[in-house]
């Protein structure tokens, strides 16, 4: 639980209601450390807490409320970004842009308010992205919960629902590169570099990471970075379109959002392009960019979530890790839930590139 800003989690036993219609508890048997709950615990405002945050799940079903079809105690489970299923967005299969997407799930708490978790009297919110599953046990919503092969390795599988499907989506979903092509990855985290895995996936002859910790550049190779960029040592545009023959990337993906970043991952791209820009640092985030680059057809976008619907990428992208084609679980180290202060701390220095918080069984 967060109760003061920008100080470590405490654990702390609380009540949790039973689900109520359309809703899903979840027994927890991994959850990943995702730099959006990390930007929570730096900046949350007073009246967003009590809260508990946590939202890539994964666990099995122990009860369903009324109307629940599609899961059933004992079913191995998956927990993404939560969305209404009801507005006109939802029914367009573009679920990331839910009309509720906010509410549903960065409020900390249901549409009408209330949250499935309290403490004596005091309430506490625990609904983050329909889940909150810095927890040992979560309510979810049917419909960000995703039923999985219970052959799986469970623990591993959480990432899946954010951070992993985010950088994948974006280059399988939001870019869709033509085999051959040449693509750009701005920041070699779990993001970036499950980005570069998708690129490999896709066919990308010339794939370029671009980030400023050896250590990260050294992953990005052995994930199928066919170059990396210094870019504390070289002008990371000059070194790309040096990489491409002077033409630049086709594509880019900017992992990390600073301002001189999201410029740089545009700037370095040929003529057409496209830029997908999925890094987070705060809604209100400037950046200023030459309107020329866009003029001669370079594209600036923003995705969220990868542009996925979860249940069909998730499915998707554990099928591609049972080919051997997305190692997704070579990212990812592991601690204990007690250590949950001690992951979040290595995840935010960039220690390792996929915490991963496991339950005993």
């Amino acid at each position: 639980m967060l109760r003061e800003t920008g100080n470590p989690l405490v654990l702390e036993d609380v009540e949790i209601e039973q689900p109520r219609a359309g809703e899903v508890l979840v027994r927890m048997v991994g959850v990943g450390v995702c730099h959006t709950d990390l930007g929570v615990i730096a900046t949350a405002a007073p009246e967003q807490l009590p809260v508990v945050l946590g939202h890539e799940g994964s666990g099995v079903v122990e009860a369903v409320g009324e109307g629940v079809t599609s899961v059933a105690p004992g079913d191995h489970v998956v927990l993404s970004y939560n969305s209404c299923h009801d507005c006109d967005h939802c029914a367009s299969g573009i679920n990331v842009h839910c009309r509720n997407f906010v509410p549903l799930n960065l409020v900390g708490a249901r549409l009408d308010g209330s949250s499935p978790l309290s403490r004596g009297d005091e309430k506490v919110f625990g609904h983050f992205f329909g889940q909150s599953s810095f927890a040992r046990h979560a309510i979810a919503s049917e419909n960000n919960t995703v039923k999985v092969n219970p052959d799986l390795p469970l623990e591993l599988l959480g990432p899946l629902g954010c951070g992993v499907q985010t950088g994948a989506g974006a280059v399988l979903n939001s870019l869709n590169p033509e085999e051959g092509s040449s693509i750009a990855v701005f920041a070699a985290g779990s993001v970036g570099l499950s980005a570069i895995m998708a690129a490999v996936v896709a066919g990308c002859s010339t794939i370029i990471a671009v980030d400023p910790k050896e250590s990260r550049r050294e992953l990005a190779t052995r994930f199928g970075a066919t170059h990396t960029v210094d870019p504390q040592a070289v002008d990371p545009v000059e070194a790309i379109r040096e990489i491409t023959g002077g033409t630049g990337a086709r594509y880019s993906v900017d992992c990390i959002g600073l301002p001189q970043v999201v410029r740089q991952a545009l700037e370095c791209l040929q003529s057409y392009g496209v830029c997908a820009t999925v890094g987070f640092q705060g809604m209100n985030n400037e950046v200023t960019i030459d309107q020329g680059h866009l003029l001669f057809g370079r594209s600036l976008v923003g995705v969220i979530e990868g542009d996925a619907v979860p249940g069909d990428f998730i499915p998707h992208m554990i099928e591609l890790y049972l080919q051997g084609r997305f190692p997704f679980d070579k990212l990812i180290s592991t601690f204990t839930f007690e250590q949950i202060n001690e992951a979040i701390d290595a995840a935010h220095h960039g220690e390792v590139a996929k915490a991963v918080l496991t339950f005993e069984s």
